[in-house]
C-alpha cells in the first residue's frame, strides 16, 4: 500500500489532467471555518474520478486551541473510528491511500504519517520531510482508532 499526501490543489490539477490513479481510496479533509467565509466551499469533488472516498470536516487545531474553540481531545474528531474502518478496509482491499487537505501539510500529513506508523512503523519519515507539518492531534487520534480497531479484533 503507497500512501501518499496532496494538497487541494494538487489533486485539483491531477483530476482535471486525467491522471488520478487507479486502485486508490481517498482521506479527504476540509475546512468548516472556510464555509463561513465563502458560501461556495466545499470538498474537493472525487465523484468522477474514485468511489471509495472519506470526507472529514475538520478544523486543523493543535491541543492548545482545542478549548478555544469548544472542544475536548475526547470530543475532537468525533469520527475518528469510522475513519480507522475506512483506512483498514483500503488496505485489505490492496488500494492505495492519498490523503488530502487544503496546503497538504497538516491534517493529510498526520493521517499519512498515523497510517505508515501503524502498518510499517516508518511513519517518522512524514515527520522528517520538511515539507510536511503534520498536525499531532489528528496524528494521535487516527493512530489510537487504529490501535483501537486492531486490538477489539477487526
Amino acid at each position: 500500500m503507497n500512501v501518499s499526501v496532496y494538497s487541494r490543489e494538487a489533486i485539483e490539477e491531477i483530476i482535471r489532467r486525467g491522471d488520478f490513479p487507479e486502485n486508490t481510496a481517498v482521506i479527504s479533509y476540509y475546512d468548516p471555518e472556510l464555509n463561513h467565509i465563502d458560501k461556495d466551499y466545499t470538498h474537493v469533488d472525487y465523484s468522477n474520478v474514485c468511489n471509495d472516498v472519506f470526507y472529514c470536516e475538520l478544523d486543523d487545531l493543535d491541543l492548545d486551541y482545542l478549548p478555544e474553540k469548544g472542544y475536548t481531545y475526547e470530543s475532537f474528531f468525533p469520527n475518528a473510528n469510522d475513519l480507522a474502518e475506512f483506512i483498514y478496509e483500503a488496505y485489505q482491499s490492496g488500494k492505495d491511500i492519498i490523503c488530502q487537505c487544503e496546503y497538504g501539510q497538516s491534517r493529510s500529513a498526520a493521517t499519512a504519517a498515523a497510517i505508515k506508523e501503524f502498518f510499517f512503523h516508518n511513519g517518522i519519515d512524514i515527520f522528517t520531510d520538511y515539507r510536511y507539518y503534520p498536525n499531532q492531534v489528528v496524528y494521535h487520534k487516527v493512530f489510537d482508532a487504529l490501535e483501537n480497531l486492531f486490538l477489539s479484533g477487526q
